[in-house]
């Protein structure tokens, strides 16, 4: 069964991966690159209908208050006041997220989501780098 579900996200991200390389407008890779985070949340949390229509709209308030959060801190010579903010944020979601997941560890499993998601998309973007030539970014 894992072997499929492997199989499944691999064509999932092959597919997309070709999408992001012929569409030419940063806007479309962005909306793009949430919708492969989208797809890969809800199957890593396995989310039923019901608790993706209650799920997402808290997930997008969340990612929308942490951009806020680095915007406000984006300027401050205070290097611990993103992670401070950041901190409060999640410690905030977190709660909403286990009330509707019903668990501790499907709400902690939204940050290892997230963490996994930006991991995959690194390596994929170093990956067509070195297909490219184009050397690493520091």
């Amino acid at each position: 069964m894992k072997k499929f579900v492997i199989i499944g996200l691999t064509m999932v991200f092959v597919f997309i991966g070709f999408t992001l390389i012929a569409q030419p407008a940063n806007n479309n890779r962005y909306a793009n690159i949430q919708g492969l985070k989208v797809a890969y949340i809800t199957k890593q949390l396995n989310l039923s209908t019901t608790e993706a229509q209650q799920f997402w709209p808290v997930y997008y308030s969340y990612l929308d208050e942490l951009k806020e959060a680095r915007k406000n801190n984006m300027h401050s010579t205070n290097v611990l006041a993103l992670d401070e903010a950041t901190l409060n944020i999640r410690k905030n979601y977190y709660n909403q997220f286990k009330q509707i997941l019903g668990s501790n560890e499907r709400a902690n499993k939204v940050y290892l989501c997230e963490r996994n998601f930006r991991m995959v998309l690194r390596n994929e973007l170093e990956k067509r780098r070195q297909q490219r030539g184009t050397p690493p970014q520091q």
